[in-house]
């Protein structure tokens, strides 16, 4: 029976195995059809539709050759239902004229190989015709009815699954292919600007971003010779959604229909011309990547549209901001893609004599991310004809946006040994760190990374220890740190305690850097970076954050525990505990958290952002000797840092521990170091030592500053910044490429003009300006404009279909200020004059759209948006419409000004939907200032000479009580500073006003209207009473604020009390602040309040609703009980693991 049945799979088996003969002619019709959009009623989608017929003629037995024609383009735009496909005949007749070429492929047993095409032919039309020949690709085994392999076929080498049907009343044998495109041996995809991210594993254990599945479907004759394949189809939908697809998404569709017309004996030899391989059937990416896919540009000749778009970019940015020339820098991006090394020449001589042509033309070449842009920058080096400042900024953008390839690692080396590179510290420090940056992210795709990439920077560390040059081992290890070489280990712990004798006596800045050196090292390979103990508990904390930064496994969590239990400085024991607790806590949290913004219970948003602000501290040091500052973007499993900033005191704080000079510290220790990392990657950083204030004091900055005021000074300056470029691109059944991609781009505009003048004019010294009357004139503009692009679709060098996100935020701040200053009389004024014209201060704007563009019909390129405007949408069919126009106005009537918030939103809401869908449609914020007075003058009195010792006992009076709180908030948070409150108001009464400044608004048509507030002070031996009343300056207006407040200076607190309204009477708040001190020291607040105003009631109650519920999610225990209603409180207090905190408002005590 077994062999009854082998010998009849067989013998199916020949009979459907897919063939084709050499002696025939197959004519067939094929359809290929995308579209992007929501996939629901009424909203806008973009789709192409490609249709031919083609003939495969045989050429020898397994050699054949494909002939197309009557080829069709058509473009969708629209809403599905209302609008229908229009034909793209320019284009359409650039495709006929490829793809009419001839392609032969070679074919044996249902599988295509070695696909052939003219020379010239273009990656995109060769994928449009694997495409094409897809249809002929499958596996065919009768001997079961269901079976998997893995095969090659467009998107890669993947695993498919199989199912056969026979139907012998027709002899067809029906096939249904599933390819599982996310389990591919060899994938073809690619991930463009995303190498200084990293994933995000909990992202991904919740949920998916992009899901992309593909069915295949043929229908096989059974002929004598084997089986011919006369129907094929092809189903493939790619779901993406910046949150969660789970929780609604884009849909991109591809639809491919090829049905067999007829069959014909081959008449004649067919003629196949000079051909070249173009590979087999997996999908080839278009090398370059020059076409952007959110606009599409004319490429050819760039030169002449390079010199013009940097002319008009550089004119209409000159003075201020032009907000609508986002779109021509990202055209000029790409016309720069797409030059040639000698193009590149050729612009910087007709640019370079220009300043201002000069410096867009450097600020935007840094987008030719390969080795094109190497080659310019090193015969700007070598010629040394740009400054150090302009090398510097062009290197260090040039270089984060390389493309990550070896052979780009290799030419950038030549710049760590030319003599330019060393002019200047700054500009050294930055090919230094810009090199280790491009080492990390071709180390993120290439593995295991040669050692070859970051020897350099090995051999600069290693020599740097065996010289004992501070500077240089420092930079090295800088560098190491961002290249995160998995290699680079066993020299960083050279500079380790614990590993050579010489670490112990290196400074403890520079085993600073060697430990934060380990940060990228600890994500990578987190096994090999462990804790060790040093002298200093500061960088040990510093070690700690970088360790548990990786969320180690449970193993190492242990490890570190056991370490703790045996650790003597509790300052590190307790930070690094703390750390631990809410490396715990971070997974709840984030749960809880996005269950509150859930749409349904789950469902996670999968993106977001997050920040850290550490400060640490040597033992009972009041200035911390760290303070780091970082933030982060989670999005689309992944998380990107975005920017993180550092401090480090040591030599200030030594300055303040012993009241010396700062000439007294040694020479090579820094009063502060400072750095900067963009994306995770340290860009720059400063050591501020005796020998750089030593050069800064002899340059003299400031004198020439002021000489240069008294002549009139004009600055101006631009810069636009491509911030990221990420892009996704995974091949369709139909040969084209559907991508997923964001772009962010800011531009920022400063343009400033003043003039100052001087009675008596300062002759040598800065003292001088003393006793000079100071008038001061400045007027300019202060602006940016910032884009962000999200695209998901189809994208070529021909034609782009898809969904887009456009948003656009501008900031615009002018200023016209007048200041002056009299000595004699200590008066100080202010004048300000308003434009005369409404200034939007900040504008944001933002919608979706449906996109389709062609390169042959670029004026013809077309944006719908995916919410269509005075569109009547039926509620039955699950909809909800919302469209809120809101324009408030806060007048400020005395001013004669107004500042204004407008809003428009139109959204379609589909109910059964998740919130995704709340973020489609058209949003407009502004705000912005209307009915400008002619000026606005602020007076400033200082106190008269009796009343300067007064002034000066105040202001020591507030630093020791600031002392006292910060002492009790330091005993109370280990690794914290927390500065007390102090309130610098009294209680009675001095003859004249330590202060007093009058704010005054001049009208052609009325008098001067304002305010005028004036300060006094009495200080005594146990209380300073400070009195502060503010009125407005009016004819008949009794309107007050008084505010009174006593410092104690023995029991270390504080209280205020405030009244407002006609004579001070109707509204009052009294706020009490006690500090305790001892073992467990505390700091208590109190606020009471009798009558207040209506709004303020309505803050209160809306605070008093969302604390309870925002507390529990941070951990707080709630106790309900009845409080005092016009009363809140509120006390921390140190406890042995930290800290408690207790507050109570009349409903709850937390």
């Amino acid at each position: 029976m077994c062999w009854l049945l082998f010998c009849l799979f067989v013998a199916l088996a020949g009979k459907y195995i897919p063939t084709l003969n050499p002696k025939k002619t197959y004519e067939y019709k094929y359809v290929g059809m995308v579209n992007v959009g929501r996939d629901m009623p009424d909203l806008a989608e973009a789709g192409i539709k490609l249709q031919c017929t083609f003939k495969i003629t045989g050429v020898s037995m397994h050699t054949f050759l494909l002939g197309i024609s009557n080829v069709v383009f058509e473009e969708f735009n629209g809403i599905p239902g209302e609008s229908s496909f229009r034909l793209a005949p320019n284009l359409t007749k650039h495709l006929a004229a490829e793809l009419t070429r001839p392609f032969t492929f070679e074919y044996t047993k249902g599988q295509v190989s070695d696909i052939k095409a003219a020379p010239e032919v273009s990656n995109t039309i060769v994928n449009i015709v694997r495409g094409i020949l897809g249809f002929l690709h499958v596996t065919v085994k009768t001997t079961q009815r269901a079976y998997e392999l893995t095969e090659v076929g467009i998107h890669g080498v993947c695993q498919s699954s199989y199912v056969i049907e026979e139907n012998t009343t027709t002899k067809e044998l029906y096939v249904t292919q599933v390819v599982d495109i996310a389990n591919c041996q060899q994938k073809v995809a690619i991930y463009d600007g995303m190498a200084l991210t990293e994933e995000n594993k909990i992202s991904k254990e919740r949920g998916e971003n992009v899901v992309a599945t593909v069915k295949y479907a043929y229908t096989v004759k059974s002929t004598g010779s084997g089986g011919l394949i006369t129907q094929a189809s092809a189903n493939e939908r790619h779901h993406f959604s910046p949150f969660n697809v789970k929780g609604g998404n884009s849909k991109l569709q591809a639809i491919r229909n090829i049905v067999l017309l007829k069959e014909t004996d081959t008449v004649g030899k067919p003629v196949t011309g000079q051909v070249k391989s173009k590979g087999n059937l997996m999908y080839q990416i278009e090398k370059g990547l020059w076409q952007m896919p959110i606009l599409m540009t004319d490429l050819t000749k760039p030169v002449p549209k390079i010199i013009d778009l940097i002319k008009h970019l550089a004119q209409d940015n000159i003075h201020q901001l032009n907000g609508a020339t986002s779109a021509d820098v990202l055209n000029l991006i790409q016309l720069l893609r797409s030059t040639t090394q000698e193009d590149l020449e050729l612009l910087w001589k007709q640019l370079s004599t220009n300043n201002e042509h000069r410096r867009w033309f450097l600020d935007t070449v840094v987008e030719v991310t390969d080795e094109r842009v190497l080659k310019f920058l090193q015969k700007r080096f070598k010629a040394a004809d740009i400054s150090a400042n302009e090398a510097g900024q062009t290197l260090l953008l040039a270089f984060n946006h390389l493309s990550a390839k070896l052979e780009l690692v290799e030419m950038a080396k030549e710049f760590l040994t030319l003599p330019f590179s060393k002019s200047h510290i700054l500009l050294w420090n930055t090919v230094v760190l810009s090199y280790g940056s491009l080492v990390y992210k071709v180390c993120a795709r290439v593995n295991p990374c040669p050692v070859i990439t970051v020897q350099p920077l090995l051999n600069m560390a290693t020599n740097g220890l065996a010289k004992g040059v501070k500077e240089d081992m420092v930079v090295a290890l800088k560098a190491l740190g961002n290249a995160g070489h998995p290699l680079s280990i066993k020299t960083i712990i050279k500079f380790l305690p614990g590993f050579s004798a010489k670490a112990d006596t290196l400074p403890t800045s520079v085993k600073t850097v060697a430990v934060q050196s380990l940060r990228h090292l600890a994500i990578r390979d987190p096994h090999k970076v462990r804790h060790h103990h040093t002298s200093s508990c500061a960088w040990e904390m510093l070690a700690s954050i970088i360790l548990l930064e990786t969320k180690p496994p449970v193993a190492v969590i242990s490890l570190v525990t056991e370490i703790l239990l045996h650790e003597s400085d509790l300052q590190v024991a307790s930070f690094a505990y703390s750390r631990l607790r809410s490396l715990v806590s971070t997974t709840l949290h984030s749960i809880l958290i996005a269950t509150a913004f859930q749409h349904k219970p789950y469902y996670d948003l999968l993106a977001g952002a997050s920040g850290e602000f550490f400060i640490l501290r040597n033992g009972t040091s009041v200035i911390p000797t760290s303070i780091i500052s970082k933030g982060k973007l989670h999005f689309i499993g992944r998380i990107l840092q975005l920017v993180e900033l550092g401090v480090r005191a040591e030599g200030l704080n030594e300055l303040f521990k012993d009241r010396s000079d700062f000439q007294s510290l040694p020479k090579d220790k820094p009063l502060l170091s400072v750095y900067a990392r963009v994306f995770g990657q340290e860009v720059s950083f400063v050591d501020l030592n005796q020998d750089v204030i030593q050069k800064i004091l002899k340059v003299n900055l400031i004198w020439n500053i002021i000489q240069n005021l008294q002549k009139g000074l004009s600055w101006h300056w631009t810069k636009p910044f491509l911030t990221f470029e990420t892009r996704f691109i995974q091949p369709t059944c139909l040969g084209l490429p559907a991508e997923i991609s964001k772009y962010y781009f800011s531009l920022t505009a400063i343009n400033v003009n003043a003039k100052a003048d001087f009675n008596p004019p300062p002759k040598e010294h800065l003292h001088e300006l003393i006793n000079a009357d100071i008038s001061l004139d400045t007027a300019g503009f202060s602006g940016s404009a910032k884009d962000f692009f999200a695209f998901h679709g189809i994208s070529t060098d021909l034609f782009q279909c898809g969904a887009q996100l456009n948003s656009k935020t501008i900031v615009s701040l002018p200023w016209k200020i007048g200041m002056k200053r009299n000595t004699n009389d200590n008066n100080y004024e202010i004048n300000l004059v308003p434009t005369k014209k409404n200034t939007e201060l900040l504008t944001v704007n933002f919608n979706i759209y449906a996109v389709s563009r062609n390169i042959e019909d670029l004026s013809l390129a077309k944006m719908t948006p995916m919410t269509p405007e005075n569109k009547d949408y039926e509620e039955n069919k699950g909809t909800e419409v919302y469209h809120p126009k809101l324009k408030y106005c806060a007048e400020a009537s005395i001013y004669g000004t107004a500042i204004c918030t407008e809003i428009e939103v139109q959204r379609v809401h589909y109910l059964k939907e998740y919130p995704l869908y709340y973020f489609l449609g058209y949003t407009r914020f502004t705000f912005k200032t209307v009915k400008p007075v002619e000026k606005i003058k602020i007076q400033i009195h200082g106190a008269p000479p009796k009343h300067t010792a007064e002034l000066s006992q105040l202001m020591a009076e507030t630093h020791e009580t600031m002392k006292v709180l910060n002492n009790v908030c330091h005993a109370t948070m280990s690794g914290f500073t927390i500065s007390g409150l102090s309130l610098k108001q009294g209680l009675e009464l001095t003859p004249d006003p330590v202060l007093t400044v009058k704010v005054l608004a001049f009208s052609p048509k009325g008098k001067p209207r304002g305010y005028e507030g004036s300060a006094y002070y009495t200080p005594t031996t146990q209380m300073d009473d400070i009195e502060l009343i503010i009125s407005e300056v009016a004819e008949e207006v009794n309107w007050k604020i008084c505010a009174d407040a006593n410092i104690d200076k023995i029991q270390s607190g504080a209280k205020a009390h405030f009244k407002w309204g006609a004579e001070c009477q109707p509204y009052e708040v009294a706020v009490k602040v006690s500090a305790v001190g001892g073992t467990k020291p505390s700091i208590n607040v109190e606020i009471n309040w009798g009558a207040v105003p209506a709004f303020i009631q309505v803050v209160g109650q809306r605070i008093r609703e969302y604390l309870p519920g925002m507390s529990y999610l941070m951990g707080f225990h709630q106790k309900h009980e009845k409080n005092d209603e016009q009363e809140v409180s509120a006390t921390l207090a140190s406890s042995q693991e930290g800290f408690d905190v207790k507050v109570k408002i009349p409903e709850v005590w937390l």
